[in-house]
């Protein structure tokens, strides 16, 4: 049986985890793209190559009309489908269109990342799987 300190310091010691590596941020930053170029581009490839058909999404807006914000929560062949007409009539220039990531974290398996596109922030947690970095949470609010 461990003591109440022992307990205490298995809690609070960092974890000993690998540096975040060059490739691992290169790869982070490209399954993110994926994601708002998919979007933007009508390109659903894009969020097949990125996203894990197990995402869990939620975001946040103020319906028209409306003062309060409503929850909006998306499966995977819901964002598909955004991805598939979002832009379907080019109305939003893919080139130009804010896309603004920043990196937040990241560990040996794990990763965070925020994104600001036209609709708002989409804050990610991302995976490795097979040595490929994928989106498998979006937490997301629109523009206020």
């Amino acid at each position: 049986m461990r003591s109440s300190y022992a307990l205490f310091v298995l809690l609070v010691a960092p974890a000993t985890l690998s540096a975040q590596t060059a490739a691992d941020s290169a790869g982070v930053r490209a399954a993110v793209m994926d994601y708002v170029e998919g979007i933007y581009r009508v390109d659903t490839a894009r969020i097949v190559r990125s996203v894990r058909p197990d995402l869990a999404k939620r975001g946040y807006y103020i319906p028209r009309n409306q003062t309060a914000y409503a929850n909006s929560p998306m499966t995977y062949p819901q964002l598909i489908n955004v991805a598939k007409t979002f832009n379907a009539k080019g109305q939003l220039n893919a080139e130009t269109a804010v896309k603004q990531v920043t990196i937040l974290d990241i560990l040996d398996q794990t990763a965070s990342a925020k994104l600001v596109a036209v609709w708002g922030v989409d804050y990610m947690h991302l995976a490795k799987y097979d040595g490929r970095w994928m989106i498998v949470n979006v937490l997301w609010q629109t523009k206020q």
